[in-house]
């Protein structure tokens, strides 16, 4: 893949479905991937370090719906990837009641600018896309290329896959009409 059309899926995933789903996604786009990693306690030498049970189990699934519903901060790591390096990065995260994920946002807040072009895409239980996508493209400060949502109900109906790809190409269209 050319320089000028290099893409970076950047995902936060709490149970495992947004990562899958941004695996597929960054396969099916030749795109890098990574992993929103958020802050968590601090270490012996007193600086914040990555911490991935902060989000597991019971006490992560309820701190990730109160940090949705309060808008609560959280601090994240920065990006292993140069984002200047990309023609366009697609974020993904879970959505909690209407809300996208704490750590999807903070990213967004830090990194949004540093961005060229922004796809979205969230993953969710049932709905609230709406609100949680255009908060995302706020946090951002960008109108994103192209949005996706992807309900449990795609994935019973077997409708994910088309979805996914069907906004991969969206992405890609609207990339080589930018180009053009």
């Amino acid at each position: 893949m050319s320089a000028s059309r290099r893409i970076l899926v950047v995902y936060d995933s709490r149970s495992g479905t947004t990562r899958r789903i941004a695996e597929l996604l960054a396969a099916e786009l030749d795109a890098d991937i990574e992993a929103i990693r958020e802050r968590g306690r601090h270490g012996a030498s007193g600086a914040p370090v990555e911490d991935d049970a902060v989000r597991a189990g019971v006490r992560g699934y309820l701190r990730s719906l109160i940090d949705g519903l309060r808008h609560r901060e959280v601090g994240v790591m920065p990006p292993i990837h140069d984002l200047s390096a990309y023609d366009a990065v697609v974020v993904g995260t879970s959505v909690w009641a209407s809300r996208p994920s704490a750590p999807a946002i903070a990213w967004l807040k830090a990194q949004g600018a540093r961005t060229r072009r922004l796809a979205l895409f969230c993953a969710l239980g049932g709905s609230g896309s709406r609100k949680a996508l255009e908060r995302m493209a706020r946090a951002a400060g960008k109108t994103p290329l192209a949005v996706c949502a992807i309900t449990a109900r795609d994935v019973r109906r077997r409708v994910d896959g088309t979805k996914r790809q069907g906004f991969g190409q969206k992405v890609r269209h609207r990339l080589a009409k930018l180009r053009q």
